[in-house]
């Protein structure tokens, strides 16, 4: 009994041994399959439509603002003098003409007081008179040499003296006779009352604002760009405007540029102006606003599609001596249309550059080009190319 059990132990033992063997054997061949599939021994390989070198053309650039729309030809009507408004003939949004009486204001105030200066003229007036019949009888008398000539003179004095009242009277006079024709509620433009600020039977205050006129017939859009843009703009130049609410985009002239940037900002206003002869547009709209730049300076250019960007850096993927590498760009205009991007730094024209991004890309894989030769970047590339096939390389 004793034999035959150790007989039997020695059995366990050795299949035991022998399992063991047969699972480390399995294992190293797993290992050596993997090691014959890794990932260093395998070559991305890329069609020529997915490939492209840098192209120098002419690229028209873009430069884009926004902001309101606004009216310059605003007026406001204020009261030209202290009273209360008896009237006010126009609501907001009733269209107006130049010259066309607004309202009535009770301006007894400034009547009586043009009252009071006619009453000084004719006082003024009758010394004056006074004077003179004084003078003309002194000159008799001192040709008899009745008086003396210092009396003559003293009448001549008194004479001045009363026509300069007289006239500085008149002159008081005329001032309130304007005071109170201006002080009449008039439209001074022709357009839609915006706002009325005022009601009938209020007290109104000279200055005071009563009434706001706007003119749509031209509209300008108030934005702004920065400082590095300003440089490409200027006067004349037809501009794009978009405006909220509106499905088709209105024609515009960049009107004006300020001399300075705004306190505290890197941006510099500019004016568009907008034709709007059938008043379709309103101030105080949103509008966005594009001017193209047209160049004939050839440009490197990329299709936006191969420009990648991770962390405020934008890169690209190109293929140099059977590897792929990521190289860092600078780029600059962007043609939207066509789907071009400016390469400032960063490549040469022979660079091979992936014309479309790819996922799990890894720098220093190996990759190859199959087909003919990549095309020289001139669109953007088709969105329908296939991702880069894999296949195992051969052994060396």
């Amino acid at each position: 009994m004793n034999k035959r059990k150790v007989i039997i132990g020695g059995v366990a033992i050795a299949v035991a041994v022998g399992a063991a063997v047969a699972v480390t054997v399995a294992r190293k061949g797993q290992a050596s399959q993997a090691d014959a599939t890794k990932p260093e021994d395998k070559v991305l390989d890329f069609t020529a439509k997915e490939v492209v070198n840098p192209k120098a053309q002419a690229l028209a650039g873009m430069v884009e603002f926004s902001g309101p729309l606004v009216a310059p030809n605003t007026a406001v009507v204020r009261a030209k003098a202290a009273g209360t408004l008896l009237n006010l003939a126009v609501a907001e949004g009733s269209r107006v003409t130049a010259g066309q009486k607004l309202g009535t204001l009770d301006l007894a105030d400034l009547s009586a007081r043009l009252n009071e200066r006619q009453a000084q003229v004719e006082s003024a007036r009758a010394q004056m008179v006074q004077a003179d019949r004084t003078h003309a009888s002194n000159q008799r008398l001192a040709e008899q040499q009745f008086i003396s000539p210092n009396a003559l003179e003293s009448s001549k004095a008194a004479l001045d003296t009363a026509r300069a009242n007289l006239a500085a009277a008149q002159a008081q006079t005329e001032t309130v006779r304007i005071n109170l024709r201006e002080a009449g509620l008039v439209a001074p433009i022709s357009g839609i009352v915006a706002k009325r600020h005022v009601l009938p039977g209020e007290k109104v205050s000279t200055e005071q604002q009563v009434v706001t006129i706007v003119d749509l017939s031209r509209l300008e859009m108030a934005g702004s760009v920065g400082t590095h843009e300003v440089g490409m703009l200027s006067p004349g130049m037809p501009v794009t405007v978009q405006v909220e609410g509106v499905a088709q985009p209105v024609s515009g002239t960049l009107a004006r540029i300020s001399p300075a940037a705004e306190p505290g900002t890197r941006s510099i206003g500019v004016a568009i102006a907008i034709a709007n002869p059938k008043e379709a547009l309103r101030a105080g709209q949103y509008a966005s606003a594009q001017v193209t730049l047209q160049e004939d300076t050839p440009r490197m250019t990329l299709p936006a599609s191969a420009i990648a960007a991770a962390s405020g850096q934008e890169y690209v993927w190109m293929i140099s001596e059977g590897k792929l590498i990521r190289r860092s760009v600078t780029t600059g205009r962007r043609d939207e249309a066509r789907g071009l991007v400016e390469v400032k730094d960063g490549l040469k024209p022979q660079a091979q550059v992936l014309a479309m991004r790819f996922d799990n890309l890894r720098e220093g894989a190996s990759a190859r080009i199959v087909g003919s030769a990549p095309a020289a970047a001139a669109s953007a590339a088709s969105p329908s190319s296939s991702l880069a096939s894999v296949a195992t390389a051969s052994a060396n």
